[in-house]
């Protein structure tokens, strides 16, 4: 580009100018992530380093799923910047979990699945989530409680029931994704669910199901008979 510095663009194509002037629904992908990287690298404009982050992965959504050491790789980004864009999505994505459907009600598993697929979609590991419900099943706190490995997550009861515990949880519904697509349970699936449940058991805490999410389809560890009713 003939700038080296956004600094030295005319003042009405800076990306934070015309945001200020035009609004943030009026800038494209490349100029709302400059503004989260403020700078560029190597020479480049922070604009040129957004738009070759943006040709790497193809499209935004696979920007949010990225790791920080995949966005930290491109020159210019670092550990600092790929913090901040991480941070950036992940409040994209609670606010869609606010604003869409923002207190549901869980009465099957395809509830579950349409509900949070939108968090799992191109993860690249193994996240285990919780929602935590009231007495009419409905949701009142989405929960992350780890990220395992690209083949297994690592749940201990404690960490996975703390928040239901604290937030006094009538009932609590577990989800995580498989990353090959397929929801086909595991032998290690089944006995973190049967041990998930025997906990909710003891501490009050009813586990009514454990959503495994896939690629379009989803396996409901309780319409399978692996949680009792």
């Amino acid at each position: 580009m003939g700038y080296q510095s956004i600094k030295e663009w005319p003042e009405g194509e800076r990306p934070r100018e015309r945001l200020l002037k035009y609004g943030s629904g009026n800038l494209s992908d490349a100029r709302l992530l400059a503004i989260i990287l403020r700078t560029g690298g190597g020479g480049e404009t922070a604009v040129s380093l957004a738009m070759e982050i943006l040709n790497s992965f193809g499209n935004l959504r696979k920007i949010g799923n990225a790791s920080l050491n995949e966005l930290a790789s491109f020159k210019g980004v670092g550990n600092a910047k790929a913090a901040q864009i991480l941070a950036a999505f992940e409040l994209g994505r609670r606010l869609l979990g606010e604003t869409h459907n923002k207190y549901p009600v869980f009465s099957s598993g395809r509830d579950v699945y349409l509900y949070y697929r939108q968090f799992f979609d191109n993860r690249k590991k193994e996240v285990f989530r919780s929602a935590l419900l009231d007495a009419k099943n409905r949701m009142f706190r989405d929960c992350r409680i780890s990220e395992g490995t690209l083949t297994n997550s690592l749940i201990h009861p404690r960490e996975a029931f703390r928040d239901a515990i604290r937030e006094s949880a009538a009932s609590i519904i577990f989800v995580h994704n498989h990353p090959s697509g397929d929801p086909t349970p595991s032998h290690e699936d089944i006995a973190i669910t049967e041990r998930l449940a025997d906990v909710g058991e003891i501490v009050g805490i009813k586990v009514l199901d454990h959503v495994i999410i896939g690629d379009g389809k989803y396996t409901s560890m309780m319409e399978k008979v692996y949680i009792k009713k």
